[in-house]
């Protein structure tokens, strides 16, 4: 039981550190809608972000990683807990690891090498925007090494490649939607209600893929990553009505939560190599790190109000 509790607020952890990016721009777009279509919005989106696409993506992810039991077989044998599919799983688990281990690891090079940001660990400091173009020199052999050390298993090294694609597939769409985000937010756009709320729904879905493909370094249990997500979607949701602007102010929060991502990401494809990885690490790790980051920019900005409130 313990265990299962550290798992889902791991889960739920990490999917809150996970979506705020998302939770930014929705509060961005939402204040250019009318009241109704807000509502519309928030019933919507919990319903397809939490139950669906967080209940749909994870079984389809195992479903994958497992196709001669059928989606219908190995969404009964999820949820009714068979030690025959468990078995099974167990055996594939390693490909499910590791395509989602270089989505995440991916995740994190990107911001480390092409994001601003404000330094905080080490590698923030070393690594700064102007040597973006190292990002893709190092992701190809990245790519290349993962598939020599896979070499002994084709299924090993057809996930690590599906890891890749995916990550340059959802990175081109979020491109695009950040050009579309300042038009969204433009008061004399044409764009009705209706358009702005499946652009969300789309991009929601995008992002859903951090949180769902990062779950599996807590668990492969379908029942505990549809809990745990979705508790931390709906704390997201919490937090976007509440005014996500709050949140930005932690300078270094996403120094903590990205640099969880590049951690997890690393641990995923170890464990994937059958590298013994304590179940309470990826909690812990993430906890860990964000929490540091939550407290320090918390005393900074405490430092930074009493300065102000001196000054004035």
């Amino acid at each position: 039981m313990l265990t299962v509790l550290i798992i889902i607020l791991g889960l739920m952890v990490f999917e809150i550190v996970s979506s705020v990016d998302n939770a930014i721009v929705n509060a961005h777009v939402l204040k250019t809608m009318s009241v109704k279509w807000r509502k519309i919005f928030l019933f919507w989106g919990i319903l397809t972000a939490v139950f669906i696409i967080r209940g749909l993506l994870p079984l389809t992810v195992v479903w994958l990683s497992v196709p001669e039991i059928g989606f219908v077989g190995a969404f009964r044998a999820a949820i009714e807990g068979s030690p025959q599919f468990a078995q099974l799983l167990a055996e594939r688990k390693g490909i499910i690891l590791i395509g989602a281990g270089v989505f995440l690891l991916l995740l994190y090079l990107h911001w480390l090498f092409l994001e601003k940001k404000d330094p905080y660990f080490v590698p923030d400091k070393l690594i700064k925007p102007q040597h973006g173009v190292w990002f893709f020199a190092f992701t190809a052999i990245l790519l290349v090494v993962l598939l020599y050390l896979a070499r002994t298993s084709i299924y090993l090294m057809i996930a690590a490649a599906i890891g890749n694609a995916l990550f340059f597939i959802i990175y081109g769409f979020r491109e695009q939607a950040a050009k579309q985000e300042e038009l969204l937010q433009s008061q004399t756009t044409n764009l009705s209600d209706f358009s702005k709320l499946m652009y969300l729904e789309i991009l929601d879905a995008s992002f859903s893929f951090d949180g769902v493909l990062g779950a599996f370094a807590f668990t492969t249990s379908i029942p505990l990553i549809f809990l745990g997500n979705g508790i931390g979607a709906l704390v997201v949701r919490q937090l976007t009505l509440m005014g996500i602007e709050k949140v930005t102010q932690y300078k270094w929060l996403k120094n903590g939560a990205m640099t969880s991502i590049g951690i997890l990401g690393f641990l995923m494809i170890a464990k994937s190599f059958g590298v013994h990885i304590p179940e309470y690490l990826p909690t812990f790790t993430t906890i860990g790190l964000v929490g540091l980051t939550f407290w320090e920019s918390h005393k900074l900005l405490k430092k930074n109000h009493i300065i102000f409130e001196t000054k004035r």
